[in-house]
C-alpha cells in the first residue's frame, strides 16, 4: 500500500514502509520513513475548472487549421458589405475563415451552406435565395451578424455564440455563452482571427 499526499508537492520523498521492503511510502517532506529524495522541484500546474475558465482560454481543436486564400470576388465583397451593415470587416473575415475556410461551396453535415455557413432557415430569414452565391451569402451572414450585435448590445462574444448556437441558446443560458463544447471553442477562435485581421489592416504597408 502506498501513501501519497493529496497536495501538489514541490518534492517527493520515498522510503520503505517496513513491510520487508515490499512496499513504499511517498511524501512531500522528509521523515524517518521517507528519507530519500525521489523527485525534486516538481512544477505542477494548478488544475482549472474548464467550465469556469475564461472563454479565451478554451482550446479549439475542431476548427479548420488550414484556411484558403479568399477569391478575388470574396476579397472585394467583404469590405463593401461590412461597411453597408456597419460590421467590422475583420469580424466578417474571421467568421468566414472559421466557418468555411473561404470555400464558397462548403456545406456542413448539418446543412449549413456557403462562405458564412448559413442554415436554410437563416438564409430565408435574411433574403438569401442562393446560399452558394458569394455576394448573397456574405450579405445574409453579415446581416445576421449585425442583427445579433444589436440584440446583444454590441457584445461580440455573445453575438458569435449566438451565430454558432442560435440566439435562443444564448438567451436560455442567461445571456451568457452556452456551455456547449463546440460553441466555447468557436467563440475564441473567431475572436483570435478577428484580432489578427484587424492587426493586419492596421499595420503599415511594407514594400
Amino acid at each position: 500500500m502506498c501513501v501519497l499526499s493529496a497536495a501538489a508537492p514541490a518534492q517527493i520523498y520515498v522510503g520503505p514502509t517496513g513491510d520487508a521492503g515490499t512496499a513504499i511510502a511517498l511524501s512531500n517532506h522528509p521523515s524517518d520513513t521517507t528519507p530519500v529524495l525521489l523527485i525534486e522541484a516538481l512544477a505542477l500546474p494548478l488544475p482549472t475548472d474548464a467550465a469556469q475558465a475564461p472563454i479565451a482560454a478554451q482550446p479549439a481543436p475542431w476548427v479548420k487549421s488550414i484556411v484558403r486564400r479568399p477569391s478575388a470576388t470574396t476579397d472585394r465583397l467583404i469590405p463593401r458589405i461590412a461597411r453597408e451593415f456597419a460590421v467590422p470587416e475583420s469580424l466578417v473575415r474571421a467568421v468566414v475563415a472559421v466557418e468555411s475556410g473561404f470555400d464558397p461551396r462548403a456545406r456542413s453535415h448539418k446543412g449549413a451552406m456557403g462562405l458564412m455557413q448559413l442554415m436554410p432557415e437563416t438564409a430565408r430569414r435574411f433574403g438569401v435565395v442562393d446560399p452558394y452565391s458569394e455576394e448573397q451569402n456574405l450579405r445574409g451572414g453579415t446581416a445576421y451578424l449585425r442583427w445579433l450585435l444589436d440584440a446583444f448590445a454590441g457584445d461580440v462574444a455573445l453575438a458569435l455564440a449566438a451565430y454558432n448556437a442560435g440566439e435562443g441558446a444564448v438567451m436560455r443560458a442567461g445571456r451568457r455563452i452556452p456551455n456547449f463544447p463546440e460553441t466555447r471553442a468557436y467563440v475564441p477562435k473567431v475572436i483570435s482571427y478577428h484580432r489578427r485581421y484587424a492587426d493586419m489592416a492596421a499595420a503599415p504597408a511594407t514594400r
